[in-house]
């Protein structure tokens, strides 16, 4: 997953002496030479400036940037979106939307001043897309099942009647289903594509730790709340294996460290949910680090995707139980949590619930017990040739 590197910007020099100065000479003259080192490496852009360039297009968490601007406010002036419409179908599809346009244009945009083959470097050029996808869906539709099936067994989650019938099943079924898709792409391609391959290529442990430090403090300066915690644990859960990788000049190092700073983005991001608790957030953090595990054994983003698109559809419309403290109209089950909150979630759905942890620990080993053992005779067979 390493990126290409660009041609050289300027042409070399004429060799004769007494020819007429050039534009490539002055090109090649020591100011010219400071400024290409400052924004090019032997990689390209360097990747400092390939981040700030997408975060002022892109934008970040409630931070808009400028083509996230321009989308919401066009859909806005369309009707497609507006203020107080509440945690529906067509809001999400519609809000998710315009941010994931925005995230094409930004990415695309930056692909090209990296003069990249097109957007699909960033972690989508991974064989069998199709069947990773799919194979992801399935095993979110599991995972979030298996949370459900634990909650139910611990009398900590009751069902009520049946919320839809008849057509409404299938209609709302299909729209919640096109929501999620584009959320799981809008998220894994802001944190696990562009983001993930982006610090892998230009971060090392110290700037790595320097990222999470100023998350941690921004949290404790302007965050309110216990749900901080959750981005302070899995701050702290990365600093040693990330240290050890550096130390022992573990080749993947770069990735795990960038593994460490998208999953702790990731769940610093859901802090502005409203409705989430420590627990969710820190399951946030997690189940980041299991996509960036995926996109590791995988390849590419793709079963990352699937995965969070069906944990997200079968959280919120199959099973009808809380995401991020809301309930959502047009779900299928109706869901309600049952005794203590820290077993329960609570208001905060199954992801605040300590069970979520076990869940997708083993999430995360079923992951490696299915492709790990391919990855490792990939590595092998490379290094053998």
């Amino acid at each position: 997953m390493e990126p290409e590197i660009q041609p050289p910007l300027f042409a070399a020099p004429h060799d004769q002496s007494d020819a007429p100065i050039s534009p490539e000479t002055i090109a090649h003259a020591p100011s010219a030479q400071g400024l290409r080192f400052c924004f090019f490496g032997h990689e390209g852009l360097r990747s400092g400036w390939s981040l700030l360039l997408f975060f002022l297009l892109c934008g970040f968490a409630a931070i808009p940037g400028l083509f996230s601007a321009i989308t919401g406010t066009v859909f806005f002036l369309l009707h497609l979106i507006g203020q107080g419409e509440g945690f529906t179908a067509p809001t999400v599809f519609f809000m998710e939307l315009s941010g994931l346009l925005a995230l094409l244009g930004a990415a695309a945009l930056i692909a090209l001043i990296e003069r990249r083959r097109s957007l699909l470097d960033y972690n989508l050029r991974g064989p069998r897309p199709a069947v990773h996808f799919f194979s992801g869906f399935a095993a979110g539709f599991v995972a979030l099942s298996a949370l459900v099936g634990a909650l139910l067994w611990g009398h900590w989650m009751h069902f009520g009647p049946l919320a839809l019938s008849g057509a409404t099943i299938l209609s709302y079924g299909a729209l919640w289903g096109a929501a999620f898709l584009l959320v799981g792409c809008y998220e894994e391609g802001i944190y696990r594509c562009f983001l993930q391959f982006t610090f892998t290529r230009g971060l090392n442990f110290w700037w790595a730790l320097s990222i999470v430090a100023a998350l941690c403090l921004y949290c404790l300066l302007r965050v309110q709340g216990s749900c901080v915690w959750g981005v302070y644990a899995a701050a702290l859960l990365g600093v040693l294996p990330c240290l050890w990788l550096q130390v022992k000049k573990v080749p993947t190092a770069r990735f795990w460290q960038a593994a460490w700073v998208t999953s702790t983005l990731f769940g610093f991001s859901h802090t502005f949910n409203g409705g989430e608790n420590w627990i969710g957030i820190f399951a946030a953090a997690l189940v980041g680090f299991v996509f960036c595990v995926s996109v590791y054994v995988t390849g590419s983003a793709w079963w990352a995707i699937g995965c969070h698109a069906a944990w997200d559809w079968a959280e919120t419309y199959f099973y009808g139980t809380a995401d991020s403290g809301f309930v959502a109209p047009g779900h299928l089950l109706s869901a309600t949590p049952a005794g203590n909150a820290f077993w329960s979630g609570g208001t905060d759905g199954p992801e605040g619930s300590i069970l979520v942890i076990a869940v997708l620990l083993l999430l995360l080993a079923a992951l490696l017990a299915i492709y790990g053992r391919k990855k490792r005779a990939v590595l092998l067979t490379d290094a053998a040739g």
